[in-house]
């Protein structure tokens, strides 16, 4: 396989993760996002907390976009302009911006793939609200 050909499918792999992480019954599941999670995972959300992994794996299904209490109408991230780039092997970087119940943010997140692993877990995620009106 070429090395643009590698990339390519190194990003499609980590858009593919990206999106099952906003499927609400992904978010649902504790084991089906764990797969999907780095073990060392840290998040800055819109809002500015920081969360670890465990942390995010406890509160995942009731956050915006689970379908939990927080989300109580089942509604769903609505991703856009997509992309990504291998910034070194076994590392993507993606960027993004969602809608979500008409606040937009952009979006950034690192996925690794470890040299023992076969898949691609999020590593590092940040979102920045979009102020209104942009």
């Amino acid at each position: 396989m070429s090395p643009i050909s590698q990339e390519n499918t190194d990003v499609n792999a980590a858009i593919d993760a990206e999106l099952q992480l906003m499927d609400p019954a992904v978010r649902a599941s504790r084991s089906l996002a764990a797969r999907l999670l780095d073990p060392e995972f840290v998040e800055v959300g819109a809002s500015g907390r920081r969360w670890t992994y465990e942390e995010m794996i406890a509160a995942l299904p009731e956050l915006d976009g689970g379908g939990g209490e927080g989300d109580g109408d089942g509604s769903r991230f609505e991703p856009s302009g997509m992309g990504g780039a291998v910034l070194a092997p076994g590392i993507v970087h993606l960027t993004y911006e969602t809608v979500f119940d008409g606040r937009r943010a952009r979006r950034s997140s690192l996925w690794r793939r470890r040299s023992n692993e076969t898949s691609w877990r999020m590593y590092y995620h940040q979102a920045t609200p979009v102020p209104a009106g942009e």
